[in-house]
């Protein structure tokens, strides 16, 4: 996949006694089987209106729990970070509106797919997470995908705007590698906040996966605002040096930041 795509009579000694045991990672059991009915029905659909080319698909760890941080320019950007986490072999898990679980038979495939509930006001992306569903994706050895702007770009280019914290805050709690992300070619499917698919012509999408995201400085360290800022600040770097390979182009040097603009932090805002 390189390129694209245990009592004694005396006491032991020290190294002898018996230890509990380490709790270790389980591989994922890749692509569920809850996940192939949507696969067979939308990635079908997907193929006849564009054309998508993974590159350095290897870098997406094959087992095991990940945080993976893309780019978010349109809403179809799911289906397509989804797509191409399906055609590595992993299953796409997401961290979803807690009020889209109450929705009928939305709310049911949510579940059976396992996709993650969050509350998006109390934070950044991810920082609602439930401490008992994320340690599950790590005992587990599942990935979850975590857009860390939080939401659709505000950028007028749309470049990556000003990260949230909840991507890093659960790779830094719970151990695990952060690996980002960065696709091109949506806006081409379907425009930002756009609700229609454009058949013609045939959208041609890139998405690039990158090293995981050193994050060994802040290990160990309290968790607080300077912390989390400064570590989701590296991870937005990492998924922009990405894009900027895909575009062939330099992103601005000061990174958008809605709060300046005067612009809401979700939702639409043009």
């Amino acid at each position: 996949m390189t390129g694209d795509l245990a009592d004694g009579a005396s006491p032991l000694p020290p190294a002898l006694e018996p230890r509990e045991p380490r709790r270790r990672h389980k591989p994922e059991k890749t692509r569920p089987s809850a996940f192939w009915p949507i696969a067979g029905i939308t990635l079908p659909l997907m193929n006849l209106v564009s054309r998508l080319t993974v590159i350095d698909a290897e870098k997406l760890p094959a087992t095991g729990a990940f945080v993976l941080t893309p780019n978010h320019i349109t809403e179809i950007d799911p289906i397509i970070v989804g797509w191409a986490v399906w055609r590595i072999g992993r299953a796409p898990r997401f961290l979803a509106k807690e009020s889209l679980f109450r929705v009928p038979a939305l709310g049911g495939i949510l579940r059976v797919t396992g996709q993650v509930p969050v509350q998006r006001a109390g934070g950044g992306s991810g920082a609602g997470v439930p401490l008992d569903q994320a340690q599950r994706l790590v005992e587990e050895g599942h990935g979850l995908i975590v857009y860390p702007e939080g939401s659709l770009t505000r950028d007028p280019d749309t470049w990556p705007m000003r990260g949230k914290s909840g991507a890093v805050r659960i790779a830094l709690e719970h151990g695990i590698p952060i690996i980002p992300a960065a696709h091109w070619g949506a806006q081409g499917l379907m425009s930002r906040y756009g609700r229609s698919i454009h058949v013609f012509p045939r959208a041609k999408i890139r998405i690039r996966f990158g090293d995981p995201v050193d994050l060994d400085e802040f290990r160990g360290r309290p968790l607080d605002g300077p912390t989390l800022t400064a570590a989701t600040e590296k991870v937005m770097a990492a998924i922009t040096s990405l894009l900027e390979d895909l575009r062939g182009e330099k992103a601005p040097a000061e990174r958008w930041n809605p709060r300046k603009q005067g612009q809401t932090e979700i939702g639409r805002f043009d």
